[in-house]
């Protein structure tokens, strides 16, 4: 059990059967009453987002999650494989529990697993992330403008924006967190 008093960023509770992560908290001493503790949550469920009031010294359950670097295998129907690489114990998720972040998956890219009792919670993926241009309209001549960009194909089947110098073949490094172009690998 964690007073609510102690909650700081990034720890997580348990509450009303839901798994949270702290986003914020705040202590309030008004003038009048008791102090209280404010905390803004993440259930990492459903990733909805709640602002939680609790009374000062008020007990809640921790939530013991474990995150897992994994290697991801491969995808068949609609299902995803990973693999820990330390007790080659294999996982499936489905696209649903991947949401947006299965788009950004190549074969053999470490990412980091959140559970929870058995349950996954979710995926993280590394910041940036390499692949090899497979696909690019050769540039147009005289189309020099500042900022040009051309459509490219990634080796994952992504299309992306990239400048015009960039060559089919090259590889380039690409944000998860927009899915933009960020430079040459």
């Amino acid at each position: 059990m964690i007073n609510t008093n102690d909650l700081k960023v990034g720890m997580t509770i348990q509450m009303d059967g839901n798994i949270f992560s702290v986003l914020e908290t705040g202590h309030v001493k008004p003038g009048k009453g008791a102090a209280f503790v404010t905390a803004k949550l993440k259930n990492l469920r459903t990733g909805s987002i709640i602002e939680e009031r609790f009374n000062a010294g008020t007990k809640v359950e921790a939530a013991r999650i474990e995150k897992k670097d994994m290697q991801y295998l491969y995808e068949m129907s609609g299902t995803y494989y990973f693999m820990n690489m330390e007790t080659y114990d294999q996982i499936e998720l489905n696209k649903d529990t991947l949401g947006d972040d299965a788009k950004y998956l190549k074969e053999n890219l470490m990412v980091n697993i959140t559970f929870y009792e058995g349950e996954v919670l979710g995926l993280s993926l590394p910041d940036k992330i390499e692949y090899v241009i497979t696909h690019s309209e050769p540039a147009v001549k005289g189309n020099t403008s500042s900022g040009a960009m051309k459509d490219a194909t990634l080796e994952n089947g992504m299309t992306i924006k990239v400048p015009l110098f960039i060559e089919e073949g090259e590889t380039v490094l690409v944000t998860t967190k927009d899915g933009k172009y960020v430079s040459r690998a």
